[in-house]
């Protein structure tokens, strides 16, 4: 078990070093000249674009557990409900949640909110 804990560890600093890298790469293709680029196949136009330096997406580092889990921050409750089973009423709680859009805001229950 030991050994699976360390090769996940492993792939999981290889991943970060590759997002730096890109992230890295990125910064400095945003320096370079800017011009527009089009590319065509037979009549067609396929892709036209001109850089821009707000395109670039930074890259946050993630806190991995040591059970690699993700510790998730509420941000905000967006929305109430109550869920009405057969014999018992649930109340829930729609929460948005750090790094996250709100179409990803999931409902919980309540009582694990507090």
């Amino acid at each position: 078990m030991g050994k699976l804990i360390s090769d996940i560890e492993d792939r999981v600093k290889l991943i970060r070093d590759w997002l730096k890298e890109a992230s890295d790469r990125q910064k400095s293709y945003a320096d370079l000249k800017r011009k527009e680029i089009e590319y065509t196949v037979g009549d067609y136009v396929f892709l036209k674009y001109r850089s821009n330096p707000s395109n670039i997406v930074s890259v946050e580092e993630i806190e991995v557990g040591p059970n690699l889990t993700i510790e998730e921050e509420l941000v905000q409750i967006l929305d109430r409900d109550v869920k009405v089973l057969r014999k018992k009423s649930v109340p829930l709680v729609k929460v948005l949640w750090h790094n996250h859009d709100s179409e990803e805001a999931t409902w919980e229950p309540k009582e694990a909110m507090r």
